[in-house]
Parts: C-alpha cells; structure tokens; sequence
C-alpha cells in the first residue's frame, strides 16, 4: 500500500515539519528548488493561470453568508455588497442540504440554523430580491440538491428578464466529498453521479457561463486531512466527475473549462502557498497526460479559497483576526480567484455583521495596501517555497496513484479507504495538540482569559413562519399541476433522460425541494454508509 503523505506516521507539526509532515531543512538554497516552472499563464500554470494575474483580474471577495429567513438573508446581502464585498456565497441550512422541506420532521430545531432555508421557488424569489443577478457571480454552497438550487436561480433569473448566458456563478455539486468527510448526502453514489452530469450537459446548452461544479477539497481538509491528502483526495474526486461525464457522452475539453476547485487555507504559511502550485501544475498535467486536452482553458485550474473554519478558537476569540489575515495573504500569494475570510467569531456562532464586514475590510487591506497584488507569483523562485511544491506534488500523485489502484474515487469511498486515511490524520493531529507539540496560541499555550463576544442567535420564530409560509404555499398552488410535474421527475429518473428539464417544470410550478428529492428518494433509494450503489 502507497503511502498517504510523504511521512506518514510523523508527528503533526514539529519545530522542524510542516502541517503534512514534510522535513524542513535549516535553510534552503537554489539546488533545493531546482528547475524553475515557465513563467505565469504557461503550461503547466504552476506560477497562476494569467500573465498578469491580479493586475489583469482581481479575485473575488466572496463573504459565504446565510441564516434564518430568506428576507433576512437578503438583507446580509445587500449589506455585504454595500461593503464592497464582489460576489455572493450562499450558505443553506441542513434541512435544505439534506433535501427536506422546513415542516419536515427531519428539519424540526435545524430551519435556518447554519444557513439559510429554502423549500420551493418561492423562497428563492425572496432571497435573491432586488439582487442583479445579471452583475453579481453567486457562489452556492450546495451538493446531494445542487441541481434544484440551480435550478430554482435560473427561475429567479428568467422573472428579472436576465437569460442563461448572462448568470455567473458556481454550485458546489461535490457529492463524493459528502460521502468521505462531511455527511450531507441523499442518494447512493452512482445516482447521485448522474445528477452530477446532468447538470453538466444541461448547463452547457443553458447556462454555458455558470461552474457546474467546485470540486472540494476544503472539507476534506476540515475533516482532517493534510495539505498532501486535501491534493490527493480532491483530484481523485475530479478523476472521476470528468470519467463520469465522458462515460454520459461529454467531451472533456468541452466541459472541462466549466470545472472549479474550492481549497481550504490553514496556518502554515508557505506550505499552504506551495499547495496551490501544485494544485495547478497537477490538474494541468492531469488533463494533459491522461485526456490529451490540449485547450489552455481547461488544463489552467482555478479555485475558491477559505480560510480554515477548523483553526478558529473559541477561546481567545480575537486571535482569530490575525490567523484569518495570515491566512487569507497566503490564498492571494498563492493565486486564488476567489476567497472568503471567515469571521472571527464563527467558533462561537453565526457571524455578527461586525465580524462579517471586518473579513471584507481584511481582503480589501490585501488586496489595496500591500502592493501584493502588482506581482503575479510573488514568491515564486523562492527556494523553500519551489521544494515544497516539488514536494506536494509529489505524495499528491502518490495518494492519486494508489485511489486508482483501488479502482477510483467512488470505491475508495465505498470501501472506508478514504474515510479512514483522513480519519488517521485528524486523530494525529489531535493527539500533537493534546500532547503540546502543535502549539494553538489561546488553547494549549499563551492561555488567558477570553475575550466577550457577542454570539449571533437565530429565534424559533423563523422556523415557525416558515412552515406557516410552505402551507400557504401548498394551498394556493395549483395541485395538480405539481402531481403531474412530478410524475415526470419520477419517469425520468426511472430511465435514462436528463432529469433537469422534468424538474425545472415541477419547481416553476412551485413543488418543494422536499417534494422532488422525496421523488428520487423512492427512485433511488438513500445511501448509507458501508453500502453499495
């Protein structure tokens, strides 16, 4: 069996270590770094997709926001992008992620907790209200009903008059992610495959401009894993979106441009720089070697960033400015397209408006003070920064190696490999915190009093009114036509043709989320874990 990080069995994070492992040398000198990669907007784009990079196309501040009502979220909105903030993010309660509506018993205590809440059409008229959507790019944070989300936002678009090629934006769409760190799926694997590339095929004749997906390496990372394994794991994963859509029919080169990542950003400064190096060079070479894409479009990987959610503290809350800022310097060194800072406050609740604008403040203070951005690849030529992403790549391809020794993503998944090697690296990391060897200043070390900050509370009365508004909705819609659009969700996904045009009918006609996924639910059955599609 392959190893899963270069050292595998070291102590997480050592004086002489990085996060992942990786031996750090005293000192390092040009035979370190070895041969310079081309110059930025080359093959194999290690150095950044442009030429120019920031000074051709800033990135996007894209503060992820949601909670409670979707009135009340739209207002965050409009708040935020008053800010200056230059892209939405949408954050979905779990009810919503899960597939259920609000009045149901599964979502009972959990309506709009962690993001907002959405069951029909409706609701998405109302979050989106007096929003461009034709100006705004609009990130959504939605996986096992991302084709739904989409769906209900191309609805929105079409009442304010805006066509499909003028929407910009991303859904998340990452199934395999849920099944091997996060939690929040619907159907088996294979299944929810096919609602991947569906939503592939129909985007490119109806919204050839929006990502179909971010493939996530984010919460695996959350979840665990080293810099090495979030590599690994997110470009097996991207492995087997792209062999999926070609076993539907679709030509990589056509559908690859479209693809995205979505990384996360801890703390160890220049090993979090390197992995998005190696990011790029791997995708690039990734679609070079093995699909023969040539198109610079597809093989250049581009990616969101967030600052790591798991290294906020409760304790000492305010040290959190400092990790975000450090973080978020190492994204845009890196050559992120879009970041989100996390709020300071996020270990302890929902994140206050203060706290929110603050993160803004702090991208923009990069981006307008620092001059970092006048220079694409700062620190490129930078001998540790060369070694360490000579080395990244390397145990990257390693881990992609053994996934297809074990026949690909999907039964790496299936069978805990995954799961299990993620789970190693969390609990390893746990054990250094505990033991002192991975100092966390405010928790094991540098202990004091905690500062008072004011937590975000979301009232019962939201999810009492938002029941109250799906039963209104059920009786003034008209109920037959919703019968017959969803008999022919049910027809489609009990054969082969793509299931988002019978499902973007039944939503117009304002059936639930609940109702088409309870739909597919019967069709597909639920996935649990240790099964198999």
């Amino acid at each position: 069996m392959a190893s899963l990080a270069p050292k595998p069995g070291s102590d997480h994070r050592s004086e002489s270590t990085t996060d992942s492992g990786l031996t750090l040398k005293p000192v390092y000198r040009a035979q370190d770094a070895g041969p310079q990669p081309p110059d930025p907007g080359q093959y194999p784009f290690t150095r950044g997709i442009y030429p120019e990079m920031y000074r051709r196309r800033p990135w996007t501040i894209r503060q992820y926001a949601g909670f409670g009502s979707a009135a009340e979220t739209n207002r965050r909105f409009r708040y935020l992008l008053g800010q200056g903030q230059t892209g939405l993010s949408v954050a979905f309660d779990l009810p919503t992620q899960m597939g259920h509506d609000a009045d149901a018993i599964m979502a009972r205590g959990e309506v709009g907790k962690v993001g907002v809440s959405i069951s029909s059409l409706k609701d998405m008229e109302t979050l989106l209200d007096g929003i461009p959507l034709s100006e705004v790019s609009t990130s959504m944070t939605i996986n096992a009903p991302a084709a739904l989300l989409l769906l209900l936002y191309e609805l929105v678009a079409e009442q304010q008059g805006v066509p499909g090629n003028r929407l910009n934006g991303t859904v998340q769409n990452d199934i395999l992610k849920e099944y091997a760190a996060r939690g929040t799926y619907i159907f088996p694997p294979r299944p929810s495959m096919r609602l991947t590339t569906d939503l592939f095929a129909y985007c490119k004749q109806r919204l050839p401009s929006w990502n179909t997906i971010s493939i996530s390496g984010y919460h695996l990372r959350e979840a665990g894993a080293t810099a090495v394994q979030e590599l690994g794991f997110t470009m097996a994963h991207a492995i087997a979106y792209v062999d999926a859509a070609r076993a539907a029919g679709l030509e990589v080169a056509e559908f690859a441009p479209r693809l995205s990542f979505f990384f996360a950003v801890f703390s160890d400064f220049f090993e979090e720089v390197a992995k998005f190096r190696a990011a790029r060079t791997i995708w690039a070479r990734l679609m070079m070697d093995r699909y023969g894409v040539r198109d610079g479009r597809a093989q250049a990987l581009r990616f969101h960033t967030q600052t790591g959610g798991s290294t906020l503290t409760a304790q000492q809350p305010y040290n959190n400015i400092v990790r975000v800022a450090l973080q978020a310097m190492s994204a845009v060194l890196g050559g992120t397209q879009s970041l989100h800072a996390n709020s300071f406050d996020e270990a302890l609740g929902l994140p206050s408006e203060t706290a929110a604008t603050l993160s803004v403040r702090t991208q923009q203070l990069i981006a307008h003070e620092t001059n970092v951005a006048s220079v694409a690849d700062p620190l490129g030529g930078s001998y540790l920064v060369e070694a360490l992403t000579t080395e990244l790549e390397s145990g990257a391809r390693a881990l992609i190696g053994e996934v297809d020794r074990r026949g690909g993503a999907i039964e790496a998944i299936e069978t805990g490999f995954t799961q299990d090697a993620i789970q190693e690296s969390a609990y390893r990391f746990q054990q250094a915190v505990e033991e002192g060897r991975r100092v966390v200043v405010g928790v094991n070390r540098f202990t004091g009093d905690d500062d008072a900050v004011e937590i975000v509370k979301i009232s019962p009365k939201h999810e009492r009114e938002q029941v109250e508004a799906l039963r209104q909705l059920r009786a003034e819609r008209d109920a037959a036509r919703v019968e017959a659009q969803l008999a022919e969700v049910r027809r489609a996904a009990e054969g082969s043709a793509n299931l988002l045009p019978p499902m973007r009918d039944a939503l117009k006609a304002y059936a639930t989320i609940g109702e088409v996924c309870g739909v597919l639910r019967d069709v597909f059955g639920e996935y649990r874990p240790g099964t198999r599609s």
